[in-house]
This record gives structure tokens, C-alpha cells and sequence, in this order.
């Protein structure tokens, strides 16, 4: 095998979660570049839509299904059509994601409940049903975790945020050790600031605490998440499981 061929994904039948934006959307185009074939899950079809249209703009082909990640059943249905269109399953991204800036006092009930919901029962939904497609013929999860399972950010406080990364990485290391029997790869993406509607990060507020802070003096891209996910996709990565891949411009130095 080339070293090129290490790192390939060629033909590889992914499904990214939360892929019709921000980094799951750079991810599922990233993948779709690299030669996977991609599905993209969102709850919002309009939004998936989109992205397959924008996508084809640029020569890419995407396909879409809607389903809520926070729903079992509709998770389960999700990868099931999935599979029964690409044939079966290789990847399953895990990117999905909500969070809340409030000081611990002022976070309802509502909004821990659905932080939780999405980031933690989302991974768990999203990994069970795609472990199932691939207890036969092994494959890779990656789950999008945050630098957040590690550090208390500032200015903003956002504990339902970093309660729920804090557990997918620890949910990562346990599903990895359970399922490599099965020859099922898990493993996890601690990105830092990342440029999204979720994290606006020119903010001036901002801006001083999450990029002035950072050794790089810098967010990232998008576009800087997608080649990690090819990476732990593709053979190259084969004896990489259980472990979390920080990508944070040096944040987490400090």
C-alpha cells in the first residue's frame, strides 16, 4: 500500500450527522472530495436540501435524510435507509450538536434537557445503530467531541455544553474498547474554536478570550475539520482507537 492509499477513503459509504452546516457540512464535502460516497442527516429538510444543492454546484454529490438524532427510532430508520441505499456502512460521523450560554443558575430545565438530548443521546442513538451495520464488516464512528470536555470557557459559562462533550469523549473510549472485537474503530474530534454560527468568534465580547488566546491567534475553519476526519476513516489510522484527536491552534497549552 502507497502512503497515498494509507490515507485514502475512496469509495467509503459514510453518513454525517448534523451535516447540512457549519462543520458537519464541511465534513460530509471533505469526504465527498476525497471519494466516499455521503449521506447527510439533518432534522431540518430544508437546510438539507440545501446543502445537496450546494453542493452539486461545486461538483459534489450529497444525499440527504432527515431524521432528529435526540429520536431513537428515527436514528435507527435513518441508517437503516442509508444503508439500504449505499449498501452498507463504513463511517458514521457523530456531529450533531446544540448549546447554551447561560450561567449555571440561569439554565432551565428545557435547555439542559436539550443540550443533553442532542450532544450525549444523539452520539448514543447514532452509535448503537451504526455499530449495528457494522458488526459484520467493521467500520469507523467518529464522534465530534469539543475542547469544552476539558476546559471551562470564558467569557460565556455554558455547563450543559461541556457536561455533554465531557461524556462523549468518555463514551467514545468505552464504545471503543467494547466493539473492537467487532473490528469497529471509535474514536473522537476535540476541536477548539471553530468559525460557525454556533461559535461567532469575531465577536469582539469574544474575540479577546478565544482567539487572542490562542497560540495560533486564530479560529479555525470548517474546512480544517474535514481532513481529520478522513485521516481516522482511512487506513492510516487502523491502530487508532478510543483516543481524541485535539485540534484546537494550541488553546488547551495553557
Amino acid at each position: 500500500m502507497s502512503a497515498l492509499e494509507a490515507f485514502s477513503v475512496d469509495a467509503a459509504r459514510a453518513v454525517v450527522t448534523g451535516g447540512n452546516r457549519g462543520i458537519g457540512r464541511a465534513i460530509a464535502t471533505t469526504l465527498a472530495r476525497a471519494g466516499a460516497r455521503v449521506v447527510i442527516a439533518g432534522r431540518d429538510q430544508r437546510r438539507n436540501e440545501q446543502a445537496v444543492a450546494d453542493a452539486a454546484r461545486q461538483g459534489l454529490k450529497l444525499e440527504a435524510l432527515t431524521a432528529d438524532v435526540t429520536d431513537e427510532k428515527q436514528v435507527d430508520r435513518m441508517v437503516e435507509e442509508a444503508c439500504g441505499r449505499m449498501g452498507g456502512l463504513d463511517l458514521f460521523v457523530n456531529n450533531s450538536g446544540a448549546c447554551v450560554h447561560a450561567p449555571a443558575l440561569e439554565v432551565t430545565t428545557e435547555d439542559w434537557n436539550r443540550v443533553i438530548d442532542v450532544n450525549l443521546h444523539g452520539v448514543w442513538h447514532g452509535s448503537r445503530a451504526a455499530a449495528r451495520a457494522m458488526t459484520e464488516t467493521g467500520g469507523s464512528i467518529i464522534n465530534i467531541g469539543s475542547i469544552s470536555a476539558v476546559i471551562v470557557n470564558r467569557p460565556q459559562w455554558q455547563p450543559a455544553y461541556n457536561a455533554s462533550k465531557a461524556a462523549v469523549h468518555q463514551l467514545t473510549k468505552s464504545l471503543a474498547a467494547e466493539w473492537a472485537p467487532y473490528g469497529i474503530r471509535v474514536n473522537a474530534i476535540a476541536p477548539g474554536y471553530v468559525r460557525t454560527e454556533m461559535a461567532p468568534v469575531d465577536r469582539p465580547e469574544f474575540h479577546r478570550y478565544w482567539i487572542e488566546d490562542t497560540p495560533q491567534q486564530r479560529a479555525a475553519e470548517p474546512e480544517e475539520i474535514g481532513p481529520l476526519v478522513v485521516f481516522l476513516a482511512s487506513p492510516a489510522a487502523a491502530f487508532i482507537t478510543g483516543s481524541v484527536l485535539v485540534a484546537d491552534g494550541g488553546y488547551t497549552l495553557w
